[in-house]
């Protein structure tokens, strides 16, 4: 009998897999009867997930894991398709912001923009192109982009951080049109002010982390489980006429 699970049978790569949202997706991911690729670069996080997740039954791969490598790319969905025999879904969630993301556009270091533009833009690229023939095997699939909601919306800061989640979402629409004839759903996340531990310098802070909570009309700042359901949806036969669209989880921030 079916088991209910809402990605049963299925397997994903999770980038930035072993901590944050990315974790909180690859937990609800193997809960959901998908097997994952955990692909990350903290090795130990990594491996202290696949462990657990492994405790009753062989479901998660760690991979070390540059996103910004398409050779990387290429060796982990081989390596998915001769173990697995299939591949449905990406989640291109690794990311960066810190100080090369967030200085204005006046302070912007060229060599800096480059570098937050590989991981957080370019290497979504990368994992959707080569998730394609792979998916295309199976008869469809679906990429799933973590932007941001500074990919929608500007603030006083971040020039590179803006631009290269903009990129995400709009990249994201563009592989939509063109894959939607293979049944290669694309869509992004828009994460709003969340706790992750990409965010913990920042959330540290009384100060701003007092701003944001009353930027935000809910009153409290996201938790990476409340992104995960929304990535866990859009992965999900459930989403399966969705595709090139942009879901917003900010507690309501950007509706002001």
């Amino acid at each position: 009998m079916p088991s209910g699970k809402r990605l049963e049978g299925k397997t994903a790569i999770v980038t930035g897999g072993a901590s944050g949202i990315g974790e909180a997706t690859s937990r609800m991911f193997v809960q959901e009867g998908a097997k994952v690729v955990i692909a990350d670069i903290d090795d130990a996080k990594g491996n202290a997930l696949e462990a657990e997740l492994n405790a009753n039954g062989e479901v998660a791969m760690y991979r070390q894991f540059d996103v910004t490598q398409e050779s990387r790319w290429i060796e982990v969905v081989d390596e998915m398709m001769t173990k697995w025999g299939r591949l449905d879904i990406v989640v291109n969630n690794a990311g960066m912001s810190g100080a090369k993301g967030r200085a204005t556009v006046e302070d912007t270091i060229v060599e800096n923009w480059d570098t937050v533009f590989a991981v957080n833009s370019t290497a979504i690229m990368l994992g959707t192109k080569t998730a394609i023939p792979a998916m295309r095997k199976n008869g469809g699939g679906s990429v799933v982009n973590v932007s941001s909601i500074f990919g929608i919306v500007g603030s006083p800061a971040g020039a590179a951080y803006h631009a290269s989640k903009g990129a995400a979402r709009t990249f994201s629409k563009a592989a939509a049109v063109q894959y939607a004839p293979d049944n290669i759903r694309v869509n992004s996340v828009h994460p709003g002010f969340t706790d992750t531990p990409m965010t913990l310098d920042i959330h540290s802070k009384q100060e701003i982390r007092d701003a944001r909570l009353a930027m935000t009309p809910m009153g409290r700042l996201g938790l990476p489980k409340d992104i995960a359901y929304g990535i866990l949806y859009l992965a999900s036969d459930e989403a399966g006429w969705v595709t090139g669209t942009e879901l917003v989880i900010d507690g309501g921030e950007i509706a002001w």
